[in-house]
Order: structure tokens, then sequence, then C-alpha cells
């Protein structure tokens, strides 16, 4: 809950010393930073997420469509409304090891990704980009995922910068259906 500042002090009694910061509580976070649905091993059979991600049905598993080597799926920890990753089936771990097919899929659905998000949600940039290995970042190393992440002008701002949290406006499921259903086809 976020508490608005007034001239008079809120009481707090045994939750800690009072300050000036207001708090947004993101305890859906927690799931992510303790490694809920993180691989136990670099093996497809090791509890994979992007492994099991296409067994379920596109609503449950988040995806926005599938493709014949890859899929694209809304990330269950965005950065950014509309955070997307593009996922080969394979499970590889880098990006060396994908064939051609899977090389021109993958660069299609980010094209695709792009134009569905720009017209579901006004993007006016994107990041765009994998994590190569746990030091470079990867959160999920074993399994090859590249992110596009949607980006507005001022989208930075004291929240991510200061207080080390996103605001996200809309749930997944409605983002997923939004992206869905503005996915450009052939």
């Amino acid at each position: 809950m976020l508490h608005t500042m007034t001239s008079e002090p809120e009481q707090q009694i045994g939750v800690g010393t009072q300050d000036a910061f207001q708090r947004l509580w993101t305890p859906h976070r927690m799931a992510y930073i303790q490694g809920e649905n993180k691989p136990s091993g670099p093996e497809a059979g090791d509890g994979c997420p992007f492994c099991a991600i296409p067994a379920k049905s596109d609503e449950d598993g988040l995806i926005i469509t599938r493709g014949e080597h890859v899929y694209t799926v809304l990330n269950l920890y965005p950065y950014n409304g509309g955070h997307l990753m593009v996922v080969p089936y394979r499970h590889i771990a880098d990006y060396t090891e994908l064939d051609a097919a899977e090389t021109a899929e993958l660069a299609e659905q980010t094209k695709r990704a792009m134009t569905a998000l720009r017209a579901a949600s006004g993007a006016h940039g994107f990041n765009i980009g994998m994590n190569q290995g746990t030091v470079a970042g990867a959160g999920i190393a074993a399994h090859l995922h590249q992110h596009v992440v949607p980006r507005w002008g001022g989208d930075t701002n004291f929240m991510p910068v200061v207080g080390h949290t996103k605001v996200l406006p809309q749930l997944l499921a409605d983002t997923r259906k939004m992206l869905a259903d503005a996915w450009p086809v052939d």
C-alpha cells in the first residue's frame, strides 16, 4: 500500500524506525529473487521453464505466438509492461548453437514482437538482447532467450532509478491478450 506524506507523522509501532520514505510493496517479486522457476541444472529435464511453457495453453503459459522453431512469451518477471522473450523450443544455451532456420525465425519473431508492441501500446523504442551465461546476467542461462523490452519516453523515473521498483499497470493475462490480438500475421 502506498502511503502519502502528511504533515502529521504516521505512528509506527513495532515496524521499524519512522522515516520520510513512501513504500510500494511488491511481494510477488520475492518468487523471482528466491529463484522460483529456475532450472536445477543445464539439461532440458532439469526443471527448465522454457521447456515446460510450450506444453501449456497459450493463456496459462503467457504465450503470444508459436512458430515452428521458436515461440514468443511474456516475461513472468518483466522489466516493463509488455516485456517479451523469443525462445527456441530446442534446449540450447548459446546463440551460436542455433541452426539457420532457428536463427531466421528468432529474428522474424523479434520483428513481429516490435510491430505488435508498437500497435498495442505505442512503444517509442526497445531494448533487445540476450544475456549469454550467468556472468553476463542470464537468469536462466541454460536455455537461450532473446528479450524484447518496450520503452517509452520518460518510463525511467524515480521508481526504478531510486526505488529499484517497476510499477506495471496491467495484469500479465491482460497484456498477453492485448499483444496476441495485435500480433501481425503473414
